[in-house]
């Protein structure tokens, strides 16, 4: 056998050694173990075992309205800009003219070609309703065609609806107090389950043991 052959020989005997000692030291060293929690939450669903997915709401506004800043509103509003016109008579463009929206019917600017999802809302852009649509356009109105994915922080679509409250000849009342008290009860986050309802709802329907033991044999 030739001296390079040799070489070669032990290069792999050593490379194959190395490797195995590799793998036995990296099961030493490293231990699976489960996470406790998802490292990434996603929205609307439930960790194992922790009940429901709690449904996810947008924020209440309607009390923030009277010291929104409108100066702000008109900049976060510049993002619609590119599907919107704010201008009094301005052309529908992707979507229709924003001027005058605030209380203007649902899927009713002339001459813009609504979805289905749209005209079958109902009702008027009463600023909560702009609240939940900002928040989340899809999920407010099903089938709608707009694709912005919409506003999380509830200080912006405060400052964007009161902008979009002055795009009028004659602006729209600010919320009363029985408004805002409407808006926060039907947006208040769900509260979780306790621990002793958990087990109470667990055990619904179980007879006590005493029970149990009085119930004659069946035969």
């Amino acid at each position: 056998m030739s001296l390079e052959t040799n070489k070669i020989f032990a290069a792999i005997l050593v490379a194959g050694i190395t490797a195995s000692f590799s793998g036995f030291l990296a099961t030493q060293l490293v231990h699976e173990h489960e996470l406790k929690e998802n490292a990434y939450k996603i929205e609307g669903v439930a960790e194992a075992g922790g009940g429901p997915a709690v449904e996810a709401k947008p924020e209440p506004v309607l009390a923030m309205l009277a010291g929104a800043d409108v100066a702000k509103g008109e900049q976060v509003a510049k993002v619609c800009a590119t599907c919107h016109n704010f201008t009094k008579g301005g052309p529908n463009m992707i979507g229709p003219d924003l001027y005058g929206v605030v209380n203007r019917p649902k899927g009713a600017h002339e001459g813009f070609a609504y979805s289905d999802g749209m005209k079958k809302k109902g009702g008027n852009w009463t600023m909560s309703d702009l609240n939940h649509f900002l928040w989340k356009p899809k999920w407010f109105v099903e089938g709608t065609k707009m694709s912005f994915i919409g506003l999380k922080k509830p200080e912006d679509r405060a400052a964007v609806i009161a902008y979009l409250r002055t795009l009028s000849d004659s602006p729209a009342a600010m919320p009363g107090a029985s408004d805002i008290a409407k808006e926060e009860a039907e947006l208040k986050p769900a509260e979780p389950a306790k621990a002793d309802d958990k087990a109470a709802a667990g055990k619904e329907g179980e007879k006590p043991a005493d029970a149990k033991a009085a119930e004659p044999a069946k035969k």
